[in-house]
């Protein structure tokens, strides 16, 4: 069973960057796919960066060219590094894995302020 556990969340002006980060508790490189996603108060939990075990990623129209996705095998970390934060990317922001069935983190939230 995977367990994911995010940190790194908090208060950010608009305009500023954050990093979160999702620790594993098994190796990652094990991990077929990884994503972060996110859920603003009253929405739907929406896709924001994905990434697949051979190294593509994908994101969400509404990040692409200010979030960035990536991992650290040595760490069994994921990440998401998140530039230029808008006050609508106030979320609680989760992490998720899929091997042989999907395991999400806790979530951490995210608050943009203007």
């Amino acid at each position: 069973q995977v367990q994911l556990v995010e940190s790194g969340g908090g208060l950010v002006q608009a305009g500023g960057s954050l990093r979160l980060s999702c620790a594993a508790s098994v190796s990652i490189s094990s991990i077929n796919f990884m994503a972060w996603y996110r859920q603003a108060p009253g929405k739907q939990r929406e896709v924001v960066a994905a990434l697949a075990s051979g190294g593509s990623t994908n994101y969400a129209d509404s990040v692409k060219g200010r979030f960035t996705i990536s991992r650290d095998n040595a760490k069994n970390t994921l990440y998401l590094q998140m530039n230029s934060l808008k006050p609508e990317g106030t979320a609680v922001y989760y992490c998720c894995g899929i091997r042989m069935g999907a395991a999400w983190g806790q979530g951490t939230q995210v608050t943009g302020s203007s």
